[in-house]
């Protein structure tokens, strides 16, 4: 094992023994899977005078000890370092940067780098192995070269060591050409919990946050942007485009779509909705004509109602061909033919009643609603003295209007 803040500096030599200069960087390329050391950035001082830097590839590295570093080939075959924007240099992209732990899902700073040779097929590479973002590498690089590397040594065992290895990490790049080049994917990005990357967006640049987005798709920018601090809201929606922001909305809960869509100047309003489908226009914006803080305001309309009269085989056929099932489902609604709600049925009693049996011998009593235009304090009022999951919203008429979560309870008691 290698950390790179201690191979930086360490003197080179060639075949003949003779000092070619000091290690100034190392760049890998991080396509391969574990990264692999490609080059070693090697600058030299004649005379006084600092060197144009030049490179070695890894292949004429024959070995690396403590305090030099031993080439297979002479100083000749050194040549001058060329950029190549595929290639990571670990020196100037990455110490010190922020990057993501999925992981501990949380953007971390680099303290330092761990790099480890191993042996594959019949050569010997240079992979980089970890992250370093304790105080472990932080003392390290302070004391390096200050104090005897046995003394460092004993030290940092006395230092909690936090390695993230490279596997869980993932680089923030704003630059959308050189992601390509860098082949940087974000796959881990679009696996983690809304929540949790929305705590990571909120960390970083409205730059590095347009970065990462464009390249998840739009479920998973829908997710974390519900969960997304409102007043970064209006920023992020900007900066996604008008196209492509209408489609991540319509991918939301219509209650969280009239949420976010409540944050944003009415222009941006009205032009999203006119791109968006007509029939999820229509439903966001009734949505968000109710008034703040009401139970109209607080529900959504996405829940799955069936005839009251029905039975528990026609019930559950009916959930069979349904394509997309409510988020919080767990509760079936009753309406008679003119849409009045007349109860609920628990999906555990559901799936235990016998298939004859009639829905509206099985709803749970007592009969609970609350009217749309009502306080949200009722609302929470319910939802806790009856220890509901889902509190059905009607109109003046007794229409069910549509469904408050207990999320959306939680939500209004302890807003982000």
């Amino acid at each position: 094992m290698h950390y790179f803040s201690e191979l930086l500096g360490t003197a080179v030599y060639d075949a003949a023994g003779k000092r070619v200069g000091r290690v100034a960087d190392v760049s890998v390329r991080i396509a391969t899977h574990p990264p692999r050391v490609a080059s070693i950035a090697i600058r030299s001082a004649r005379g006084g005078r600092a060197q144009a830097q030049r490179a070695v590839v890894w292949a004429d590295v024959s070995s690396i000890e403590e305090n030099r570093i031993h080439l297979s080939v002479t100083e000749d075959r050194v040549g001058a370092s060329i950029p190549d924007d595929t290639l990571l240099q670990l020196g100037y992209d990455l110490m010190d940067q922020q990057i993501i732990d999925v992981n501990g899902r949380k953007v971390v700073r680099v303290n330092d780098l761990l790099l480890e040779i191993r042996t594959l097929g019949e050569q010997k590479e240079l992979l980089l192995f970890g992250v370093d973002i304790g105080v472990g590498g932080a003392v390290r690089r302070l004391l390096q070269g200050t104090v005897p590397a046995g003394w460092l040594r004993q030290l940092e065992g006395r230092v909690k060591q936090t390695i993230i290895p490279w596997n869980f990490v993932n680089l923030i790049e704003p630059d959308p050409r050189r992601q390509v080049k860098l082949n940087i994917s974000h796959q881990a990005l679009g696996e983690m919990h809304p929540a949790d990357l929305a705590d990571i967006m909120e960390e970083l640049t409205p730059q590095e946050r347009q970065s990462i987005f464009a390249t998840l798709d739009d479920e998973t920018v829908a997710d974390a942007l519900e969960e997304i601090r409102p007043d970064l809201r209006p920023s992020i929606i900007d900066s996604l485009g008008m196209e492509r922001a209408a489609d991540i909305v319509e991918e939301m809960a219509p209650d969280a779509a009239a949420d976010v869509l409540g944050d944003l100047s009415e222009e941006t309003t009205e032009e999203l909705l006119q791109d968006m489908d007509r029939e999820d226009a229509a439903e966001i914006g009734g949505l968000m004509d109710y008034a703040d803080n009401s139970a109209g305001s607080m529900m959504t309309t996405e829940y799955m109602a069936v005839p009251h009269s029905a039975d528990v085989e026609a019930a559950i056929h009916l959930l069979r061909k349904s394509p997309d099932l409510p988020t919080h489902f767990n509760t079936l609604f009753l309406v008679d033919e003119s849409g009045f709600y007349r109860g609920a049925v628990s999906m555990v009693q559901l799936l235990v009643a016998a298939p004859q049996e009639i829905l509206d011998d099985l709803k749970m009593g007592p009969l609970i609603s609350v009217d749309q235009n009502a306080p949200v304090k009722d609302v929470i009022d319910l939802v806790d003295k009856y220890n509901l999951l889902s509190l059905p919203v009607v109109d003046e008429q007794g229409h069910l209007a549509g469904v408050v979560t207990v999320d959306d309870v939680v939500t209004a008691l302890h807003p982000r």
